[in-house]
């Protein structure tokens, strides 16, 4: 992705848009500043279902996250939903990054189906295997 600083909305959504080509045959999945791409590119675009890893719903009082774009108005969570066909929801209570009660509002809103860990931290490891039988499981 462009811009893997920042993370920048206005850099991002036309990246999925016009180079990744997202559309309703797509299953987005998103980990942390790409759930929230995620989340803003279904509330204009029908994909087939977004996958959120560690997902917030506030910029976190950080400048960088407020930088991105992506908190400046509020979420259309109804849009996101009728734009999607499923919406998953990985999280962790130990993530060091976003509080649990960001998760949790993100899996209220949007009623996603929650995977709720305890001690997967922010999933910053090279192995997600929940994950990998989650999408096979939408490719069939």
């Amino acid at each position: 992705m462009p811009d893997p600083d920042v993370a920048r909305e206005s850099e991002w959504i036309p990246f999925m848009q016009d180079v990744l080509k997202c559309d309703e045959f797509t299953i987005i999945i998103g980990h942390s500043s790409g759930s929230q791409a995620a989340m803003r590119y279904a509330e204009t675009h029908n994909v087939l279902g977004i996958v959120l890893v560690s997902a917030c719903v506030t910029d976190l009082g950080i400048e960088n996250e407020r930088a991105s774009g992506y908190y400046d108005r509020p979420w259309e969570w109804d849009k996101i939903k009728n734009n999607s066909t499923f919406i998953e929801q990985f999280g962790s209570e130990d993530d060091p990054f976003l509080p649990w009660s960001e998760q949790m509002e993100v899996a209220k809103e949007l009623n996603s189906k929650l995977h709720h860990y305890k001690e997967k931290g922010h999933f910053m490891t090279s192995t997600f295997p929940e994950l990998i039988t989650f999408v096979k499981i939408h490719l069939k």
